[in-house]
């Protein structure tokens, strides 16, 4: 599905979409184009690059979370409560593969300027804004396409529907990330708790969100694993957190002039 210049061809999906106005149109977030002077993060993990072994990378701070220390491809990963955070920090990886492309189904209030801030490349990211009740068979042809998917399905998902969507997975080796439940899913993450910091009594900023992450799944996942992270810190990543941040401070209670 990637012609030789590196740039997955889309143009029958294109087309199937504009003959069909039932099905949703795709869109590049950004036209593609030569990426020149790439710079790759060293996000390698002692063990050899993740892409070696069979699986996505992700940002170093929610290695020790996962059971293999990255998304196992051809598998469908449940993100608990679609936290947007924890869903695009996990897709952030996908920019340090070979091919580097993403795909957002269903996701019409994604955050581009939040993806971006996390790590996804923006030029390499296909939007299915509102795909409706066409969205298994959006997925299933972009499986075929890119690297990981992020989806939110609009209802719902029946156990053979997801079934047969693994079966997809399994041959594309295609990693669909779901925000909220799926049944089957390899991978389960959730935010058990989170906390926001920057904001005083009715002024300030959010300078970050300080959180506990919670992996389950199957096999080694099976116990679980927790980890405490910044999710996004104050530039906008994902990093663990090493020390207790200062919360916000409280005002100070006003002066009374003693009445004499």
């Amino acid at each position: 599905m990637f012609d030789p210049g590196g740039v997955p061809a889309f143009e029958s999906v294109f087309e199937s979409t504009v003959e069909s106005p039932a099905r949703p149109a795709l869109r590049p977030v950004a036209l593609p184009a030569a990426l020149p002077g790439e710079r790759r993060e060293q996000w390698e993990p002692a063990d050899g690059p993740a892409e070696a072994r069979g699986l996505l990378p992700v940002p170093p701070a929610l290695r020790e979370v996962l059971p293999d220390a990255g998304l196992r491809r051809g598998t469908a990963v449940s993100v608990a409560g679609g936290d947007a955070g924890l869903l695009l920090a996990l897709a952030a990886g996908v920019r340090e593969t070979e091919g580097g492309w993403a795909a957002a189904v269903g996701l019409p209030d994604l955050g581009l300027a939040a993806a971006e801030g996390y790590g996804l490349d923006l030029r390499r990211l296909l939007v299915a804004d509102d795909p409706g009740p066409h969205w298994a068979e959006v997925v299933s042809v972009l499986a075929g396409a890119v690297e990981l998917i992020m989806l939110r399905p609009d209802g719902p998902v029946p156990p053979k529907l997801a079934a047969r969507l693994a079966a997809v997975l399994r041959r594309s080796g295609c990693v669909l990330l779901v925000a909220g439940p799926w049944p089957g899913a390899a991978l389960r993450l959730g935010v058990r708790s989170g906390r926001w910091f920057g904001l005083g009594d009715g002024h300030g900023q959010l300078t970050g969100r300080q959180v506990e992450v919670v992996a389950e799944g199957r096999g080694s996942a099976a116990r679980g694993r927790t980890a405490r992270l910044w999710l996004p810190d104050e530039h906008g990543t994902v990093r663990p957190l090493r020390e207790q941040p200062r919360a916000v401070a409280e005002p100070a209670a006003p002066r009374v002039a003693a009445v004499v």
